[in-house]
Parts: structure tokens; sequence; C-alpha cells
């Protein structure tokens, strides 16, 4: 595509590699022919006489813009980690199966995780799934050689032989700790909340699964899928 003074589109000028490339793909034969001076007719074209009349720091800039725009498009490409891992527990499949979802932002899953830790103490918390994808490198816990554990810096984390509790807001959700109903989370997002009382309804685009694992002892995920608020004023609850 070609804009009204002949020059190229930027998406274009990535195929050559130098900017007197660029010049000679505009000249033909006849044209040297004539000229008996490629350099005279890079000149021509550059002065939009012949051809394009796209300047040296136009076409380096846009070649930039394209080349950036390329190395983007790959890193959102990049292999996911859970791709060609022989998953056999159904906690990690269920991961596998939401993974590029919440790396992309079309879903935000919070993951409920009790089990024991290396001391062998009972521990629990809330995870932002996404939150720990842009974090850490997953490939380890997809692989086995690492298990996928509630963290101090977590959402929630109890640990149920110190009693130590701590509570953190994530990039995704605010938590809102001082409720009648119990521990709550609200989408930075479109401001949803989601309540995790068993008993209760988990709350508006939020989807509870209870996962069997082999590997843990209780696993529940919290899909939401995120929607943006209808104006941009959507401040959080207070705690």
């Amino acid at each position: 595509m070609e804009d009204d003074n002949g020059a190229f589109a930027g998406e274009t000028v990535e195929k050559f590699r130098t900017y007197e490339d660029f010049l000679d793909s505009q000249i033909k034969p006849l044209d040297l022919f004539y000229l008996g001076d490629q350099e005279l007719a890079r000149q021509l074209v550059e002065l939009g006489h012949k051809g394009s009349s796209l300047e040296r720091e136009e076409f380096e800039t846009r070649k930039a813009a394209a080349e950036a725009s390329r190395l983007a498009s790959g890193s959102q490409q990049k292999k996911l980690a859970s791709t060609g891992k022989e998953l056999k527990d159904n906690f990690l499949r269920a991961l596998a199966e939401r993974e590029e979802a919440n790396r992309s932002g079309k879903v935000t899953s919070i993951i409920f995780i009790r089990d024991r830790n290396s001391r062998g103490q009972e521990i629990s918390g809330y995870i932002d799934y996404s939150h720990r994808l842009k974090s850490e490198d997953f490939e380890p816990y997809f692989s086995g050689k690492k298990r996928f554990l509630p963290k101090t810096s977590d959402l929630s984390f109890y640990n149920w032989g110190t009693q130590v509790a701590e509570h953190n807001a994530s990039s995704n959700y605010e938590v809102i700790t001082e409720n009648p109903s119990g521990l709550l989370f609200q989408c930075r997002n479109d401001t949803k909340i989601l309540n995790v009382d068993p008993e209760a309804i988990p709350g508006d685009s939020f989807i509870r699964t209870p996962v069997r694992s082999d590997l843990y002892v209780h696993v529940v995920i919290y899909d939401h899928v995120t929607r943006k608020p209808a104006t941009s004023s959507c401040a959080p609850l207070s705690n």
C-alpha cells in the first residue's frame, strides 16, 4: 500500500535492509539507461522526482517501528510454559487449560490451595494466577520440578502451624477482609466481587470449580472473565 505521494506504508519498509535498497527498489532499468548513474537516480527518488519521496529519517523511523512491532508480536506468540509437558495431574492440566487466557488478560483466575509445605506445616491461600504467571517462570511447575503453593506475597496466605496470616492486593484484585461474609476479592478491572464462601454464590461473572488432585489436599479455582467498567469512575470498595 502506498500513500498519496507514492511513499510506502510503514508495514513494507522492513523488506529493505537499507535506505539505499529502498531507493533502488523504485529505480527501473530504463531509468538507469537514460540517467547513466545509480547515485543520481537515487537522489531523484529521494527528492520525490521519481517514485517515493520518503526521506531517510522517516524510513529509519518506520523501519524501527516495524521491528518493534515484530518483536512484540513474537513475544506474544511465545510458547506457553505448559506446552509440550506431560501433565498427569488434574490440577496441572487445569492450570495449563487456563494459562493462555490468564496471560492475555481474557480471564483472571484465583486459585485456592490447601496443602503442606516443605516443613510439613499445613498452609492454605488464595493465589492470583495471572499475577503469578507474569512474575514467575512456570516451566518448573508444569514439569513437576517445583510445587505450586501459596506464598506470603499472594492474595491470602495462612500457616495453620504458626498461625501466620497475610493478605495482599495484586495487579488484578483488591482484598476485602473486614466483611461479615468473610474474605472477599474485588476485581480491579470491573469491580466485580468474588465471595469464596463455599456455601455462597461466588458472584457475578465468577465460576467456582473444585479440582480433584493427587498432588494437593484441596484445590478450588475461581475463573473470572474480565470486562471493562462502563465508566472510568470505578474505585474499589474500601477494606
